[in-house]
């Protein structure tokens, strides 16, 4: 081990459940996450979903950065001002309240953000942004969890996604994709880093700021972390922002009231 990963190993990163209402779910999903976190050299702290807004103050306290997972579930589109169509899966409410206290408690302190997935959507809507309730596009962005090449991205020069790409990775990488809903309008202070190549789906926003690290991805990277060097490459980037990360308020960031 690397004397850079040996100091990261200090590094905590909070993590809430999936979900609040299927282990069987949270079994089979969060483990990528934490093993990819460990192997990039930060120590998770799971943050459960039931537990008292007081207690999970006093986790976040420990923690130099945010990774909001995936989830089988939908972000409430009344959230965002709209009626939720047939299409749309159901909320899970204390999953919700969990994120928006990570977010609010990361914006505030400028921890670095890494949010996937469903969590990429919760985080967007949080910044007051918006959601395509149901993707329908040549592409089938829901292939299955077996599927790790699933469509090309095409990356904005640069961005910070950008800088995580490895020294001759392809122009146009492949990701994996597993889900239904997408952005629609991004959130306030954030920026189209990615789309998906063949129809324009949003697939990653940063935070338009070069002194807070926030990422979001709606792939899962967690899931190729073994065998895709830009996969780590992610991760690495976002345990090193939670490294140098230093305890401050700032007024560029966007803070939500």
């Amino acid at each position: 081990m690397s004397d850079t990963t040996k100091a990261a190993m200090s590094i905590y990163v909070a993590i809430p459940e999936p979900t609040s209402s299927d282990p069987t779910y949270n079994e089979h999903s969060l483990p990528p996450y934490l093993a990819a976190l460990r192997s990039s050299g930060a120590t998770p702290i799971i943050i459960p979903l039931r537990e008292r807004q007081e207690q999970v103050a006093r986790l976040l306290a420990r923690v130099q950065g945010v990774l909001l997972p995936g989830s089988r579930f939908d972000v409430d589109p009344q959230r965002y001002g709209e009626d939720p169509i047939p299409e749309c899966g159901e909320p899970d409410p204390e999953r919700t309240a969990v994120d928006e206290l990570l977010l609010q408690d990361a914006f505030s302190l400028h921890k670095p953000v890494l949010a996937i997935c469903q969590g990429i959507q919760t985080m967007n809507v949080w910044l007051n942004g918006t959601l395509i309730q149901a993707l329908k596009t040549g592409i089938d962005h829901k292939p299955g969890r077996e599927v790790l090449s699933a469509h090309p991205i095409r990356i904005a020069p640069g961005t910070r996604l950008a800088g995580m790409l490895p020294p001759g990775y392809a122009a146009l990488p492949e990701v994996n994709s597993s889900h239904h809903q997408a952005i629609r309008v991004p959130g306030d202070g954030l920026r189209v880093s990615a789309v998906s190549a063949a129809d324009g789906v949003i697939e990653a926003v940063e935070l338009d700021s070069p002194n807070h690290f926030v990422v979001g991805v709606q792939w899962h990277p967690e899931r190729t972390y073994t065998r895709s060097a830009f996969s780590r490459s992610i991760f690495a980037a976002f345990v090193q922002a939670a490294t140098v990360w230093q305890p401050r308020r700032i007024e560029e960031s966007v803070v939500r009231p």
